[in-house]
Parts: structure tokens; sequence; C-alpha cells
């Protein structure tokens, strides 16, 4: 495997986002090696965050300092707690976020959105920053640095976002699996880093499989009660796997130039985004009328919210104290539940064709991240 000098290393999740995509694994991966804290758009996205682990290693930064050290009970309970709390959060504000967009009120209020959950993202790192929990010190950087950065970062979550608005649950969670193929594509012609080649030939089917479910789940259904994902719902789902691809290969280099963890890096990131959210908001979103707003689309919104402050806190806990075996399969339980119960609530016979497609797709990125830990487990040679 050919390795670059210096070193790479998402989220955002896709919402699954989306986010999604957290943190470096200092006991099981190199230090600059990034996981994103998802910021609530993409949780959903659930995966890219365990995907993202799987990546070579090649622009990784050796002499990255490590963030402070986590004092929390580091037994085998105490982690598959945390476990299936994010496994259960990030489901939840999948749907949650589903619901949502599917008032036609809120469905283009995006950026809205977007700004209320890094708000959120800020405010759960500033709390876990503080001296009663001292999960990590903040440092401060100049904003100019990081403004590029900042803008990824809201594309990476309003285009899933938006993605999972005019998409089914299900094509939304597949096609975010394309993730890992556009990373490391773009790593090859930026860094000129390779993977292993059974690696490359397991991301062969994981693509023909999200284009399967591409074609036969945006065809018109005859059943009104059947969910199909709309023509926007696939642009919007690719253009969400380039923003995220981008902001997985950038946020490297700036771990690197800055000297600062995932954490520390958000909580710079967070609130400048939500910032120059405000400036865009006005001529891009369209408001419903909030006085008129159900209470229980409040309840959504909020509980979204609160979904996003456990995935952020849970995640954590979860780099800290598991290895990146067990980060891997909690990502692939989440994509195999959003995937099922996003097609039992579709209304599609079990033998609809798109099927197909979701169980090679879903198959040919678990072979990868096989492939890939053994690769890691050989020291990578």
């Amino acid at each position: 495997m050919v390795h670059r000098s210096a070193e790479r290393e998402p989220s955002v999740g896709s919402s699954t986002m989306e986010a999604d995509r957290f943190e470096e694994n200092e006991k099981n991966r190199s230090d600059a090696s990034f996981v994103k804290l998802k910021a609530g758009g993409d949780e959903e996205s659930g995966d890219d965050v365990e995907r993202a682990e799987l990546l070579p290693e090649e622009h990784a930064e050796k002499s990255e300092p490590a963030p402070a050290p986590v004092k929390p009970d580091n037994s085998t309970r105490t982690a598959m707690i945390w476990m299936v709390v994010n496994t259960l959060a990030t489901i939840g504000i999948v749907f949650t976020n589903k619901a949502i967009f599917s008032d036609p009120s809120l469905k283009l209020a995006q950026l809205t959105f977007a700004a209320f959950h890094f708000f959120i993202t800020w405010l759960t790192l500033f709390t876990l920053s503080r001296p009663r929990f001292a999960m990590f010190t903040p440092r401060r950087v100049a904003i100019k640095e990081i403004i590029p950065l900042a803008i990824t970062m809201a594309l990476n979550v309003i285009l899933p976002n938006l993605s999972l608005a005019f998409s089914t649950v299900t094509f939304y969670q597949v096609a975010r699996i394309l993730l890992t193929p556009t990373v490391a594509l773009m790593n090859f012609v930026l860094y000129k880093s390779t993977l292993p080649r059974n690696a490359i030939l397991a991301l062969i089917p994981a693509c023909l499989g999200v284009g399967m479910v591409s074609y036969y789940d945006s065809l018109p259904s005859a059943d009104a009660n059947v969910a199909t994902t709309s023509t926007l719902g696939v642009i919007f789902a690719f253009s969400g796997i380039f923003a995220s691809s981008l902001y997985t290969v950038w946020i490297a280099s700036y771990h690197k130039k800055l000297q600062m963890n995932s954490m520390q890096l958000l909580f710079n990131q967070a609130p400048l985004a939500a910032f120059m959210l405000l400036y865009v908001i006005p001529f891009v979103d369209t408001f419903p009328t909030w006085t008129e707003l159900p209470i229980n689309r409040w309840v959504m919104i909020m509980m979204s919210g609160f979904f996003a402050c456990i995935i952020n806190m849970s995640q954590f806990f979860i780099i800290a104290q598991t290895g990146p075996v067990s980060s891997t399969v909690v990502g692939h339980v989440k994509t195999c539940t959003i995937v099922g119960l996003g097609w039992l609530m579709s209304g599609r016979a079990v033998g609809d064709k798109s099927v197909i497609g979701v169980f090679v797709a879903i198959g040919g990125i678990i072979t990868y991240s096989i492939v890939m830990l053994k690769h890691k487990a050989q020291g990578g040679k």
C-alpha cells in the first residue's frame, strides 16, 4: 500500500447524515485518523464514521498530540451500553428527521434545521469541555483559518438532509455507502494513496449495488402506498456524497495544519458554520408559519436535537473504549437496521428488484471492512 508521508483522515454524517461522520482512537488507530462527530443532520448516515476508520491512513500525522485522557469505566458492560445507546439514537434521528422533512412546511427549511443542529453540537462539546467532565481541552483558532472547512461541513450536513427529504430512507442510507469509495478515489487523485487489491474488488459490488438501488427505487410505482425516491433525491444524495467525501479528505490536512484533534476542531467549526448560515437562511429557506406548526412537530424537532446530543456523547465513549472492530460492527448494525426498517416502512414487497441492490451494496461494504481490518492487523503490509 502506498503511503503519503503526511497523513489522512469525516462524517457528518451522513443524517445520517448524516452527518451524516468523530474522534481519534488513540488506542487502536493512528492519532490523526479522523472520525467525524455527527452534527445532527448526517447522523442517520450513521456510518460514515465507522467506514471512514477503515480507509487507509495514508496521510496520518503521527506527531499529532493526543487529546486529554478520558476516565470512563472501561468495562465491557459500559462500552456495550454506549454502543446500544448510540445505535438507538442514530436510528431514532434518521426516522425523526425523515418525519420532520415529510412535512411540506419544513421540507425547505433545511439551512435553519442545520444551524439548529450545529448549535446543539457546539453546546454538547462546550458541556463536555467543562472541568466537571474535562473530556477535551478547547483550543481557539483564527476564523479565517477554518472558513473553507466550515462551509464544507455545512454542505456535508445540508445536502444529505435534502437527500433524506426527497428520498426513501432505504435509498438514503444505502447511498451513503458510496462515501468510502469516493474518499478512496479522492485520496488516490490527491495523494496517490492506494487500497489493497481485495479492498478495491470489494468496493466494485458496493458501487454496483448502490446503482441498482438508485435505479429501481426511483422508478414510479403504480401503488400509491409505495414510497419512491425522486430525481431530486438522487441528485442531492450524490452531491452529498461528494461534499462528505471532500470534508473527510480536507479534515485530515486541518488536523495536521492546526495540530488539533477532532473535538477541538469541531468545537470551532460548529458555531462558525451556524453563524454563516444565518446570512443565507433568509434568502434560501422557506419558513412555515411557526405559530401554526403542530405541537408534535415541535416535539420531533426537540427529539432530533436530543438524539444529536446523545450521538455526540456516545460516539466519544465508543471511540475511547473500543477498537476498530467494535466500531465497524456498530456501524454495520446501524446501516442494516436503518435499511431494514426503511424497507418495511416503504411499502415495497420482499420481491422488489431493488432488494438485490441493497444486499449487493451492503455485502460489498462489509467485505471491504473485513479486508481492511485484516490489512491493518497485518500492519498495512
